[in-house]
């Protein structure tokens, strides 16, 4: 009775699942390493697909950023996260989120983590910071990559305006540093999308395929422009908003409405997430 007494008296609820124990889980799991890898591969892929296709040109006199791709370095980043943004970088976020809960029951090793015990808000504050952690490293390993391959590909030089322009080098990285940072806020909606719907199922496909299924919703709705100031809305009317960011004179406006719509429809995912969880009867 005396050493199940000491043990009981030791017990902190705040020393169980610490957030380095959930990274190294998560870090030796195959799907991490195969979305790490595609992130890496994909500026490789644009490489090859520009030296197959030549230097892009302007169409009807008009230059976009991708018709400026292999001025430099910088370039060939911001090119890697406009093709990305939209789509590509939505997979790892929910895919991160909302397969850390909904694996554990599939498993049906989540019931012995929450008989360990490892209290339910715990469980889930620990699983949530990891999963926006990973997403947060995939967003920053593209346009690394893609700075480093670009560099070695077209040189290392200032960043050109499609619009006419340039920034130097040095402005240039800290200009993309608030696009990545601008980016992940945006993703927060399907990270806590994935996120609830993990806590709500056992199929972490059912999470993962509902997060992005729904983001593309929000996509569609945002094309109609019918809808007109509805739109605003829409968190993905502001997806695109960190290309202000990578001008000669900044418009910042358009991404501080992006965040905070993205922040607020998080925050409430979030919190319906933990609320639910928290009276879920758990049996796998």
């Amino acid at each position: 009775m005396s050493a199940l007494t000491e043990v009981a008296s030791g017990y902190r609820a705040g020393h169980t699942l610490p957030p380095r124990v959930e990274l190294v889980r998560q870090l030796k799991r195959r799907r991490t390493l195969v979305m790490g890898a595609v992130l890496a591969l994909l500026p490789f892929v644009l490489l090859i697909a520009f030296a197959i296709g030549g230097t892009p040109e302007g169409r009807n006199n008009q230059v976009t950023l991708m018709d400026t791709a292999t001025a430099s370095g910088a370039n060939f980043a911001a090119v890697n996260l406009f093709v990305s943004a939209g789509f590509l970088l939505v997979i790892p976020v929910a895919l991160f989120c909302g397969d850390t809960v909904a694996s554990e029951a599939g498993w049906s090793s989540l019931r012995y983590l929450l008989a360990a015990p490892v209290p339910r808000a715990r469980l889930l504050w620990s699983k949530l910071v990891v999963a926006l952690g990973l997403s947060l490293a995939a967003m920053v390993l593209l346009p690394v990559v893609a700075l480093a391959v670009g560099s070695a590909a077209y040189g290392w030089g200032p960043l050109e305006i499609p619009t006419g322009g340039a920034l130097d080098t040095g402005t240039a990285a800290q200009r993309l540093l608030v696009a990545v940072a601008y980016i992940f806020v945006a993703q927060l909606v399907t990270a806590g999308l994935a996120f609830w719907l993990s806590t709500k199922t056992d199929a972490p496909l059912g999470a993962v395929g509902g997060a992005v299924g729904l983001t593309i919703v929000g996509n569609v709705l945002d094309a109609v422009t019918a809808l007109g100031h509805w739109r605003d809305f829409l968190p993905a009317h502001w997806q695109f908003a960190w290309a202000d960011a990578v001008q000669p004179h900044p418009e910042w406006s358009g991404m501080i409405q992006g965040a905070a719509v993205s922040v607020t429809y998080a925050l409430v995912l979030f919190a319906l997430a933990f609320r639910g969880f928290a009276r879920k009867d758990v049996v796998s």
